[in-house]
């Protein structure tokens, strides 16, 4: 069979219409048969890649929250409020580590677009080596420096020895945490969003059985949550290692260098953009818990279980944003703009209707949910704080999902500067709106004013869409 302009690369031509179709799709190899994100109708495409990553995505929010739920219901408020201290600068190491994703996932499902295995084996070496050595770094220096750290986060006293512990166990962690989330980038890249799905589920579950014999059988309380969570993910990132060095086996192509600066130089003029963006946002959000810890222990502890609940309520459309992005990257490198317009419009439907059940849930459910973490000895400041946060921004993710759609297109074309900067507005509305105002108007002025900053990140990431500069990608394919 030939696959001329006027040829859709697909065996189903009931799915194909005029937007679905390859100019110059090449040739692929058995092992990239998962080419439905360039062949299927991209509403079909996009929901059938996201929907695993929503569950995945959801595993790894509640891979997260298990520590938070088991501590708060079975050691305390306190102990609660200690992991919560450590989540804001936790994230600004996970950031990095996503950010490096994606630069590994745009390079990778690229190559893998055009058909070039033998790019895609060599952009998969690069990432796996970089990463592995800038997370050992970062492990050495957040082990020795966390506690000065909690300290200028303002961090509650009675609660500073605890969050501590929790930080250095994570710490050791750090180099899994990179490898997971980077081969989870890869695979996503290629196609193959069920194997961290799987993988997920399965650390998850260990994590929560780990989580209850250690906190509640041998009573090691904040330190055997941490030991859970890096067992956990040291497992988890040795399977996903694993199984992608036998998928590789069948990816035609033989890799000629396991390094090279001019893949790791390509890769990072959109890893690093990447990664400043996520840092800068994780940093930013750890000065507003800083603002939040001057509060005492019970706001903290409510504001904890709170962003738990906001992080998991993003997922969907987060999954759809990033689905967006993977879907954007195969069809850059086959050249088709008209579906990636496509898939762009059909991701603003699947916003909208994730983000309505979302906000239902949240309205409906909120005092029971906040339970989950607080459980009975929960304070009333605690409560009304938690409850608060996630009643508030339950009616406004419709806005979050809006900008996270138009980013991931802007990031899978390799279209990072208004992306980064849209990113940086929207922390510095955030910070500034922390430190000016909560001391005249309490600390619910830190939930008050993430809308405004999503409507700005949105903004400026439309007009960025808008002005087409992200169809240079499409050019040098």
């Amino acid at each position: 069979m030939s696959y001329g302009p006027d040829k859709c690369y697909s065996t189903h031509f009931a799915f194909c219409s005029q937007y679905d179709c390859i100019p110059h799709a090449p040739r692929y190899s058995e092992f990239m048969r998962d080419d439905y994100l360039l062949t299927e109708p991209p509403f079909k495409a996009i929901l059938l890649f996201s929907l695993p990553m929503m569950l995945g995505n959801f595993f790894q929010q509640f891979y997260t929250m298990a520590d938070s739920v088991i501590v708060g219901r079975f050691v305390g408020e306190n102990a609660l409020a200690a992991v919560g201290a450590s989540y804001a600068l936790t994230t600004v190491f996970i950031s990095i580590a996503i950010g490096g994703g994606t630069g590994a996932s745009v390079i990778t499902g690229q190559a893998f677009g055009r058909g070039n295995g033998q790019e895609v084996k060599e952009s998969i070496s690069v990432s796996l080596i970089s990463f592995l050595v800038i997370s050992i770094i970062l492990a050495i220096i957040g082990y020795t420096f966390s506690p000065l750290i909690l300290r200028a986060l303002n961090t509650p006293l009675n609660i500073e020895k605890d969050a501590d512990i929790y930080l250095r166990i994570y710490f050791l962690g750090l180099p899994f945490l990179f490898m997971y989330n980077i081969l989870s980038s890869i695979f996503n890249a290629l196609g193959k969003s069920r194997i961290p799905l799987f993988l997920l589920i399965f650390s998850s579950l260990l994590n929560i059985i780990l989580d209850i014999v250690a906190v509640t059988v041998l009573g090691m309380g904040v330190a055997g949550a941490a030991w859970a969570t890096l067992i956990s993910q040291a497992i988890s990132a040795m399977l996903s290692f694993c199984i992608l060095l036998r998928k590789m086996r069948k990816i035609e192509g033989r890799i000629e260098r396991y390094f090279s600066f001019g893949i790791l130089s390509e890769m990072s003029g959109i890893a690093l953009p990447s990664i400043l963006q996520q840092s800068v946002i994780s940093f930013g959000m750890m000065l507003v818990q800083s603002v939040v810890n001057t509060f005492g222990s019970e706001v903290l502890a409510g504001y904890s279980a709170a962003i738990r609940v906001d992080s998991l309520s993003t997922v969907s459309i987060g999954a759809i944003g990033n689905a967006l992005c993977s879907y954007t990257a195969q069809n850059v490198g086959a050249g088709n703009e008209r579906r990636i317009i496509r898939g762009y419009h059909m991701s603003f439907i699947l916003v909208l209707i994730f983000s309505a059940i979302t906000c239902a849930i949240l309205i409906g459910f909120k005092s029971g949910i906040i339970a989950l973490f607080l459980g009975e000895d929960g304070t009333e400041s605690a409560y009304l704080t938690g409850e608060h946060y996630i009643s508030y921004l339950g009616w406004f993710y419709a806005i979050l999902g809006a900008a996270l759609i138009t980013g991931g297109l802007l990031r899978g074309a390799g279209d990072m500067k208004l992306f980064t900067i849209a990113s940086i507005g929207n922390l510095t509305l955030r910070v500034a709106g922390a430190f000016l105002l909560t001391p005249h108007f309490g600390v619910e002025v830190v939930w008050y004013i993430v809308p405004l900053g999503w409507s700005i990140y949105f903004i400026i990431c439309y007009l960025s869409y808008r002005s087409g500069k992200w169809r240079k990608a499409l050019a040098s394919c």
